[in-house]
């Protein structure tokens, strides 16, 4: 099945009480059985519900995985994910990722007991040399938040297996439409889904998607156990934007494409990161591994300094100056004050993550009003 047909139909099927296309909200708390354990399926909807189940199966497809395991957030997901690791394991990550990721993993998680390293992975050979006994997995982003560095998760994946280690991929940047991680031999992928797979900036939601049985299973069982799940409203806005995902990244990857070219020639722009570029460092990886190179795009302005930067956020008129991305509207924002705020600034800047860096998620517009939005604000 090919991915448009994929993302309307796979795993979702009309409701056979009704008719209905589709999926109901299904908003209950608890369903009624004929006796105790004589039930239809449901018996309490933080345990299951008709609506995510529905959406389990979509995501799942949309992965070419096996299980689809949905939480209130992509924080929820990735928190219930290091819940499979004991006080002594070790995860090592990339060093540029999200911030929200970063905070979890050093200031919650290191407390119970977790041991994290944060290496540059960019170029793979460099991640073997980190790997000890203690190694039981690989946390990836790829492209990363916000630097659109690119990481080979099949190189990715070989370190691991020799490892006896999992591979995680975090793919909420790539979005299922142009990068499947389980494809190229991850164990898990995860989403922030209030991404690209939401679409429309008014749902909050996470996932993980696997076709191992048995990390399915206890990622089931926390998932009940700990109750970090979505309502069926959420479930239900998240079926409607999976459907239309195909469609919305190819506007987002062509806006993405004329904006980051425009950005480069810019006499006011210092660096460009967007990894469609010829001459990024990993673009023949990216090539190989996704279908096209998104629309997140950030740069850096020869004026270095964060007063340079919140010159230019406050100024657009159609980018608006917010938190998150993927959405239908294009958004911009200033990771070192924003998103990566919890991340120290010495680290910060050491990662490459500079004080004027400006993070841009193109929206489906018109490529030039966005231009000369930017063309705007900038000048």
């Amino acid at each position: 099945m090919k991915s448009a047909t994929k993302f309307i139909h796979a795993g979702v099927h009309p409701d056979p009480s009704t008719g209905a296309i589709m999926t109901p909200i299904f908003q209950t708390s608890t369903f009624v059985q004929d006796g105790p354990g004589k039930h239809k399926g449901y018996e309490y909807a933080r345990t299951q519900n008709p609506t995510r189940t529905q959406l389990q199966n979509a995501l799942a497809a949309s992965e070419n995985g096996e299980y689809g395991i949905s939480f209130g957030s992509g924080l929820a997901a990735t928190d219930t994910l290091l819940k499979l690791f004991k006080p002594g394991d070790e995860i090592i990550s990339t060093n540029d990722l999200y911030g929200g990721t970063y905070r979890l993993m050093r200031k919650v998680w290191e407390t119970y007991g977790l041991k994290f390293k944060f290496i540059d992975m960019s170029n793979a050979d460099n991640i073997s040399k980190h790997v000890t006994p203690a190694t039981k997995m690989i946390w990836v982003e790829t492209p990363t938040n916000p630097l659109i560095r690119i990481i080979d998760i099949k190189a990715c994946a070989a370190i691991a297996k020799k490892a006896g280690a999992l591979l995680a991929v975090d793919n909420t940047f790539a979005s299922p439409y142009l990068q499947n991680p389980l494809d190229l031999g991850a164990d898990m992928v995860m989403h922030s889904a209030t991404k690209y797979i939401g679409g429309h900036s008014d749902v909050v939601h996470g996932c993980i998607i696997t076709s191992n049985k048995e990390i399915a299973d206890q990622l089931y069982f926390l998932q009940n156990a700990c109750g970090a799940v979505p309502g069926p409203q959420d479930c239900f806005l998240l079926l409607r934007g999976l459907k239309t995902l195909h469609v919305r990244m190819q506007r987002h990857c062509e806006n993405g494409e004329q904006i980051a070219h425009f950005l480069r020639q810019h006499s006011k722009v210092a660096k460009v990161h967007w990894c469609g570029f010829e001459d990024h460092p990993n673009y023949a990886i990216a090539k190989t591994q996704m279908r096209g190179f998104g629309g997140m795009i950030s740069f850096e302005l020869k004026d270095n300094t964060v007063a340079a930067a919140e010159k230019v956020l406050s100024s657009t008129k159609l980018f608006a100056c917010a938190e998150s991305l993927g959405g239908v509207e294009s958004l911009i924002g200033h990771p070192a004050s924003m998103t990566h705020a919890s991340i120290p600034r010495e680290e910060r800047i050491a990662n490459g993550l500079v004080d004027s860096l400006i993070r841009l998620s193109v929206g489906i517009e018109d490529a030039e009003d966005l231009i000369e939005d930017l063309k705007q604000a900038l000048g």
